[in-house]
């Protein structure tokens, strides 16, 4: 990271001080998201999310947490690659990445059908809503670190 990049994030602002009902409200949102899922799915979907969206920052601290609730390193390298690597994961995580990378890029052509249904497949309603909400939060954090200049590392949570 250049000195250029050091000084534009410390200028920006810190957006959990100035908007604290929105940031309390994503928190919620987040811990809500979470509700009944497997933690490794829930890192594994941050982790895509973020390397989709370039937000080293999230990315960072999402492949911290997996690691420190047992995820193999392995695994993390190939989550960028799942497809190419998908006997490093389970039908069911597959599916969550897919529509991981669906709804994360849903500027590029939406949800396709055959991915939805796959991932319906694979969870039940009321988990798949759950899946969701993980994946409509990751993208959102992903947003607040990368307009506000969070840097890789610093894990400011």
């Amino acid at each position: 990271m250049t000195t250029t990049e050091i000084n534009r994030s410390a200028a920006r602002i810190n957006f959990a001080k100035l908007a604290p009902k929105a940031f309390r409200a994503v928190i919620g949102l987040d811990a809500a998201a979470r509700e009944g899922l497997d933690p490794t799915l829930v890192e594994l979907v941050q982790i895509r999310s973020s390397q989709l969206n370039h937000c080293a920052y999230c990315l960072h601290m999402h492949t911290g947490d997996a690691r420190k609730a047992g995820e193999s390193e392995e695994r993390l390298h190939m989550t960028a690659v799942w497809r190419e690597a998908a006997h490093f994961f389970t039908a069911k995580e597959q599916a969550a990445l897919a529509l991981t990378e669906a709804v994360t890029l849903v500027a590029d052509g939406g949800v396709p059908d055959a991915v939805y249904a796959r991932a319906a497949e694979h969870f039940e309603e009321r988990e798949l809503a759950q899946l969701l909400a993980l994946i409509f939060t990751i993208n959102t954090w992903n947003r607040i670190a990368l307009a506000t200049g969070k840097v890789a590392g610093t894990d400011e949570r």
